[in-house]
């Protein structure tokens, strides 16, 4: 936990961040609607005798009281997929339209690209990219599993992204679900500041920016961009959107949350961001018993 030391002074209440980042995470899961409605999803569970809590900002996020929610018939049935409750908010941002053509930069194992096929209704074109085979094969397993149909999954560098097979107007929206140093999944991954570093942070950063810039690029004018992270680290958030801003046709664009969240911030470390990071939004655990997060929404502008 020392390593968060480095934080204090942009949250707020930091004694109660830091005891939250110690509590575990609850089992969270979001429903399938390609397969089952929210409803009948809740009777199985009911007949299955799992007790199960709504979210009321997504009602297709419930948390179980069962540690393992993998073993239950509506999760092999694909009617059910875990998924952390932050981590269905950036697909929710993004909130991609039947019919359009979405792609999905960082994609597997694939949580965030069922969630985009059905807000989708599985209609239209989802390309799931990724650069890891190994993460692919999960993303293809829950693909089958959940049955989607509109998705094609692709294998490139994110930061390389081949905009040859379509024009660079290709895309309505993309999600940038970035790698990351994962401070904010230290709930469920207590291991994950072990091998912390500034160096690795500053390195990530540099993946993540080719891959925010390729994302622009490869996204009509008008058309959205998310990019959203699963740490704390200004140099791998603000600072990320801010080299974006400044080497592409972007703009960051206010949007409304449904969790708590404070502001991004626009200066770190005696370095100054762009005054619209200030749209961008910070996550932490104690505000909504979640992982942390950040996220922002973009506009391609040219």
């Amino acid at each position: 936990m020392e390593v968060l030391s480095r934080y204090e002074p942009i949250v707020d209440d930091f004694e109660g961040f830091l005891a939250a980042c110690e509590r575990s995470l609850p089992a969270v899961v979001r429903v399938n609607t390609i397969k089952a409605s929210v409803e009948r999803t809740k009777r199985a569970l009911d007949e299955a005798g799992i007790d199960y809590a709504e979210r009321d900002w997504n009602a297709k996020v419930l948390e179980l009281d069962t540690d393992k929610p993998g073993n239950t018939w509506p999760y092999f049935h694909g009617w059910i997929h875990g998924q952390e409750e932050i981590s269905s908010l950036p697909a929710t941002v993004l909130s991609p339209l039947p019919g359009e053509r979405v792609l999905d930069s960082c994609s597997a194992p694939g949580g965030k690209t069922a969630q985009i096929a059905a807000l989708m209704d599985d209609s239209g074109l989802l390309v799931a990219n990724d650069s890891n085979l190994g993460r692919l094969s999960a993303l293809r397993f829950n693909a089958e599993r959940l049955g989607l149909t509109n998705v094609a999954v692709t294998r490139q560098d994110a930061r390389n992204f081949s905009l040859k097979p379509v024009s660079l107007t290709a895309f309505d929206r993309t999600l940038v679900d970035a790698p990351c140093s994962c401070e904010g999944t230290i709930r469920k991954n207590p291991d994950a500041l072990d091998e912390w570093s500034l160096s690795h942070v500053e390195g990530v950063a540099g993946v993540q920016k080719g891959i925010l810039r390729r994302a622009i690029q490869a996204t009509r004018e008008g058309g959205t961009v998310v990019y959203s992270t699963c740490t704390f680290a200004p140099e791998e958030n603000e600072a990320v959107v801010d080299h974006v801003l400044e080497n592409e046709d972007c703009s960051v664009v206010e949007f409304d949350t449904p969790l708590d969240s404070r502001p991004g911030i626009t200066e770190w470390n005696e370095e100054e961001y762009d005054d619209s990071l200030a749209k961008t939004r910070r996550y932490y655990p104690h505000h909504n018993d979640t992982g942390g997060f950040f996220c922002a929404k973009l506009e391609a502008t040219g």
